[in-house]
């Protein structure tokens, strides 16, 4: 995955794989790295001080449509992983790409997740991405 040009659309945090995330194998169960790139999404967020209680504050809930996820190796009980969340695309959607590595980096998993701004007044679907996003995340301007 390429380095976004502004370092602050990208965020990175480690998780140690908890015991209860695994199965009897020590394998973490796949539906578990839903949960972390959702970990890393929401450090990503708190990052442009727009977390989840500040959207709807602001008057849109941003709820995930699609969420794509390919596994190219396991994650096992113990270890550190490192969770990469990259905001791809804010115009229309708010895309955010994910990588989950190990220790000496080699990829585990990535995806992507897209979210969509609704608007809580009327609960409709936006087809661009109201200003308060685009503020946010310094991106005024600028083209993807």
């Amino acid at each position: 995955m390429p380095t976004p040009a502004n370092k602050r659309l990208q965020h990175s945090i480690q998780i140690e794989v908890p015991f209860h995330d695994v199965d009897m194998m020590e394998v973490a169960w796949h539906g578990h790295y839903v949960k972390y790139f959702e970990v890393a999404r929401c450090a990503l967020l708190e990052q442009f001080n727009y977390n989840y209680l500040q959207m709807r504050e602001s008057g849109y809930a941003w709820p995930v449509i699609d969420l794509h996820l390919r596994y190219a190796r396991p994650a096992r009980f113990g270890q550190t992983i490192t969770v990469t969340a990259t905001v791809r695309e804010w115009e229309n959607r708010l895309k955010i790409s994910y990588l989950i590595s190990d220790e000496n980096g080699q990829r585990l998993t990535r995806g992507h997740s897209i979210q969509v701004a609704v608007d809580m007044t009327n609960e409709e679907m936006l087809y661009v991405s109201p200003p308060v996003l685009l503020q946010r995340l310094g991106v005024e301007g600028e083209q993807e």
